[in-house]
């Protein structure tokens, strides 16, 4: 079956003064995809996010979703659209979880309001799908990154958007909190959810990802299902790393440092 268009870009050209960041971008994502974008720091993956959520203004090029022009949609009517989910982060105030779960309905909000019963039941909700309605009252000051990240997807869950944007989620999570992660993200997927998301993990691209955008200097330099297209090769164009993409027992692909292959010896191949 044919995926729907749902964003796309369209010669996105963009620089900050007289430094340019990225040049002629162009790609579409389709609804319920997972797209990883690729690439070191500084290649303009973030800029790249900024303007996909309209906070940022391509010198050239534009960005459709749903086939409009996100120039076009106010920012509060494009938020009902995307949620926008950032690197962890700690908040200097100490709001219980559920409080900011409730932040995500603000989109739907007059400027004078109070929150309802309906808005209280979908952040609830929010908190139930994602297994976390224990730290409903708990300060989100003192939970772990890993609840911390899972609290904001949960917001973005009860802005009602079905799309989402992610910086880096994983990043400065434990391995275990990465894997809880991954896996609410897949669940989503399989209801219909849109990611993008970038990463500095090739892995997490190859487990979870449909596709990968690999950005260098600005410019895609690939752009394809992740078992085309993270490659040892492009690995290395990308990261200047020497590192070999492998499958352990035929399946779950994995990328080691070509230092140490030979040490391995459980059932991997090239």
């Amino acid at each position: 079956m044919e995926l729907k268009p749902l964003i796309r870009a369209k010669g996105i050209t963009f620089g900050y003064t007289d430094k340019p960041v990225l040049r002629n971008i162009d790609f579409t994502i389709a609804e319920g995809e997972i797209v990883t974008l690729l690439g070191p720091n500084g290649c303009g993956k973030s800029t790249l996010i900024k303007i996909m959520l309209g906070l940022l203004r391509p010198g050239k090029g534009t960005v459709f979703f749903n086939g409009t022009d996100i120039a076009h949609v106010t920012a509060k009517s494009l938020a009902r659209e995307i949620a926008y989910v950032p690197q962890i982060h700690k908040s200097s105030f100490p709001y219980a979880v559920i409080d900011v779960v409730l932040m995500g309905r603000i989109p739907h909000k007059t400027f004078f309001f109070r929150y309802s019963k309906e808005d209280m039941d979908i952040a609830c909700d929010a908190l139930e799908r994602l297994s976390i309605p224990h730290l409903a009252e708990r300060p989100y000051t003192d939970i772990s990154g890993g609840e911390r990240q899972l609290t904001l997807i949960a917001r973005a869950l009860a802005q009602g958007a079905r799309t989402f944007i992610m910086d880096e989620p994983a990043s400065g999570l434990d391995y275990g909190n990465q894997l809880r992660l991954l896996e609410q993200i897949i669940n989503l997927s399989r209801e219909g959810y849109t990611f993008i998301k970038s990463t500095h993990s090739p892995e997490h691209a190859l487990w979870i990802a449909d596709r990968a955008i690999m950005i260098k200097g600005g410019v895609i330099v690939a752009d394809g299902a992740c078992d085309d297209v993270i490659s040892n090769e492009r690995l290395f164009h990308l990261y200047n790393a020497r590192v070999s993409v492998m499958k352990l027992n035929g399946s779950l692909r994995v990328c080691v440092p070509e230092s140490i292959c030979g040490c391995m010896a459980f059932g991997a191949t090239g």
